[in-house]
């Protein structure tokens, strides 16, 4: 008899973060593991889905960009014993920079729609107080000496004044009114509870004692225009690249449990969102934050899908300028309604390799605050010249048709 391997859908069962942090010797977490992050956030996802047996879970994939130290060791391995998951679920650490919790996700959502696992676990950690991005790297003269890539191409604020180079339509004014706006948003979501229904609290620990993170480090609510005008230009005299308009240097853990649709109705897990379909691709490292318009044109010309099909987007705000070039590109406003609904990362930070199942997580719960909207997009740019986009189905709307194929 010939073997069978069918494809199958892939849901995205639940997904949980720990609160981010302000990276840095005075950030919440200076002397808190970065293991002990994601270890936090694995735990939550079980206590959260008591009829998920540990046993059944078949994969834990984890995310780091700077794979050392305590973020090092094979760390989805490495978290899934430290989270008391029985010794017989395996686990791999993967890098995509910024993309490595969203890669987590697609790798393991394939092996799920292949049929090789019923039930994952897929997240990403980042302690950047520990572990700046690129700590310990040496990478290849030849990237600069055969002028492989723009010098720019490894400073990533660099590349975002590229960008705005080559969209000069979009200002600095245009980037600190989209800064604020995120700003307002995240905290109009937060006085609603949205953001808090995704967080698990973590003990901390310090010099002064102990604590307990229950809320994000770097919201600065009450931000205006004229703040943000103020601000240093970093990356170039007379910039556009600010703190205000750019992500900051953040810690923090996220997780997620992914499952073929049929294992979750078999185990009665909730059914959050399902996966449409994913893509990847690379463009000049020198302006690698419109890396999303291509990933996003490819993925909507797989799916057979329109950018106006698209009803929810959660876009990675790494720096504004980047989410306004997609924006700009696909004819969308800057403040249409159906993007970063709770504002984004300028305003609760960016812990590179995490932040891709903060964007997911997000987007299941205003699904389900939202069944009028079918289809909805995650995407983020990606160091070093990449975008990566993943759509997903409503399953709260009229039209979705649970199955398994």
């Amino acid at each position: 008899m010939a073997a069978s391997t069918s494809p199958r859908s892939v849901v995205f069962v639940d997904g949980i973060r720990t609160p981010f942090g302000k990276a840095g010797p005075k950030g919440m977490y200076a002397d808190t593991r970065a293991d002990d992050l994601v270890v936090k956030a694995i735990r939550e996802l079980l206590r959260r889905n008591p009829q998920l047996p540990p046993e059944r879970i078949d994969e834990v994939a984890v995310a780091a960009t700077t794979q050392t130290g305590d973020q090092g060791l094979t760390i989805g391995r490495t978290s899934a014993i430290l989270a008391g998951l029985p010794e017989t679920v395996p686990g791999f650490a993967i890098d995509r920079m910024c993309a490595g919790a969203m890669t987590a996700v697609t790798t393991t959502a394939s092996g799920i729609g292949f049929g090789q696992y019923d039930v994952v676990v897929a997240g990403g950690v980042e302690h950047m107080g520990r572990h700046p991005m690129g700590e310990g790297a040496d990478p290849n003269p030849r990237f600069l000496a055969d002028k492989l890539v723009d010098p720019s191409a490894l400073v990533m604020g660099n590349t975002a004044e590229n960008l705005h180079d080559r969209f000069p339509t979009i200002t600095k004014e245009r980037t600190d009114a989209y800064a604020v706006a995120s700003q307002n948003k995240y905290e109009a979501a937060r006085k609603a509870g949205f953001i808090a229904d995704t967080l698990v609290p973590v003990a901390t620990r310090s010099a002064a004692g102990w604590g307990l993170a229950t809320e994000d480090e770097p919201p600065r609510p009450g931000t205006t225009v004229e703040d943000l005008a103020q601000l240093k230009t970093p990356f170039r005299p007379a910039g556009r690249i600010t703190a205000g308009n750019a992500a900051g240097l953040n810690d923090g853990a996220t997780a997620a449990i992914l499952a073929g649709e049929d294992t979750a109705r078999e185990l009665g897990l909730p059914v959050g969102m399902r996966m449409v379909g994913f893509a990847y691709q690379g463009v000049d490292p020198a302006v690698m934050g419109i890396g999303p318009v291509p990933a996003t044109e490819k993925l909507l010309a797989r799916t057979g899908l329109k950018i106006e099909d698209i009803g929810l987007f959660e876009i990675n705000e790494a720096f504004a300028v980047q989410v306004l070039a997609f924006l700009e590109h696909f004819g969308i406003a800057d403040d249409d309604p159906r993007v970063n609904q709770w504002g984004g990362a300028i305003a609760c930070g960016h812990p590179l390799a995490s932040s891709g199942v903060r964007l997911m997580t997000q987007l299941s719960h205003q699904f389900a605050q939202n069944p009028d909207v079918r289809y909805g997009l995650t995407t983020m740019c990606i160091g070093l010249g990449m975008g990566g986009t993943v759509i997903w189905e409503n399953p709260n709307h009229a039209d979705y048709e649970a199955g398994v194929a």
